[in-house]
């Protein structure tokens, strides 16, 4: 079997869910009309990552990242509100695969507490899964919250077993290792981090883990942030890279197929054959023949973890 990958950099409209998600449909309609089944989306797309983090020292203009916060927490996703619901039409009508980045609001408990989630929507319009980011790195640990192992599942769709982690959740070996044990084919990683690093470690990945790896920043400029960003242009310059984005899909060889698409804020199309991630996996199967359960074991907590649990009479 044979997909036609897409893989989306195009900026998101920063601290705007509705400008945002008319974007991700425009680029739906592209990729489908280019023959794309399987789309792919950066990390935290909805409404974009919150890059100012790494630019504002902690504890300093907290009035300012206050505001951004306040911003991107009333434009994040409630997948209560059904807030995706024009993008898994969309998925339905056209019969595609989305993986999509979102900075994701819990309204259930706490009402306030975000979380960097990845979405798997299926061809029929259905939320196949749903991960929030285990471990925030560094700064982002002021902005989300930490999510459970209950998203740590590889799901079947028409275009592979596509499991899925965030950023530097592919550095955590243990949560690489729990993908790997469910027959994964397609490894996506919705990311920030377009460092050469990242790309060896994604190439390590295909290799590791006999799968298809496809990974994806957001390629962006100062001058895509619209004109109501606050402190826009104290924080970056109009024609500064804020990220190169560095679209990327490898081989369960190890070797890039396609990309890295560099400075280009657009669309990267790769052809992607399923049976040579099981070929792959003749030689090297880390989850199989070449591993030793005998001596090592993993064991994975998927439950859902609640904050509190209400017993009414």
């Amino acid at each position: 079997m044979v997909i036609r990958v897409a893989v989306i950099q195009k900026p998101p409209v920063m601290l705007h869910r509705d400008a945002t998600i008319a974007v991700i449909l425009d680029a739906i309609d592209e990729a489908a009309s280019a023959g794309a089944t399987l789309l792919v989306f950066p990390e935290a797309y909805i409404s974009g990552y919150p890059t100012w983090i790494w630019r504002l020292k902690p504890g300093g203009d907290m009035a300012l990242s206050s505001e951004l916060h306040a911003q991107l927490r009333a434009n994040a996703v409630d997948l209560d509100a059904d807030h995706l619901a024009p993008l898994q039409d969309a998925a339905a009508r056209l019969g595609l695969t989305l993986v999509l980045g979102i900075n994701e609001i819990d309204r259930r408990y706490s009402g306030t507490t975000l979380f960097n989630s990845v979405v798997v929507i299926g061809p029929e319009g259905s939320l196949l899964n749903h991960h929030r980011k285990l471990m925030p790195t560094n700064p982002e640990r002021m902005v989300w919250g930490m999510g459970d192992g209950s998203g740590l599942r590889v799901v079947d769709t028409p275009a592979g077993r596509i499991g899925s982690l965030i950023c530097w959740e592919c550095y955590m070996p243990l949560a690489r290792h729990a993908l790997y044990s469910q027959a994964m084919e397609i490894f996506i990683n919705p990311t920030w981090d377009s460092s050469d690093v990242s790309l060896a470690t994604l190439r390590h990945i295909a290799k590791e883990g006999g799968c298809w790896v496809i990974g994806t920043a957001t390629a962006i400029q100062g001058k895509d942030l619209p004109d109501d960003f606050p402190e826009r242009d104290r924080l970056y310059t109009p024609e500064e890279w804020i990220n190169v984005g560095n679209a990327v899909v490898i081989a369960p060889s190890g070797e890039v197929t396609a990309g890295p698409l560099n400075r280009e804020k657009g669309i990267l199309y790769a052809e992607v054959e399923i049976e040579s991630a099981l070929r792959a996996r003749r030689s090297l199967d880390v989850a199989g023949h070449y591993g030793r359960p005998d001596i090592f074991s993993l064991t994975v907590n998927r439950t859902p973890q609640t904050p509190a649990v209400f017993t009414d009479s």
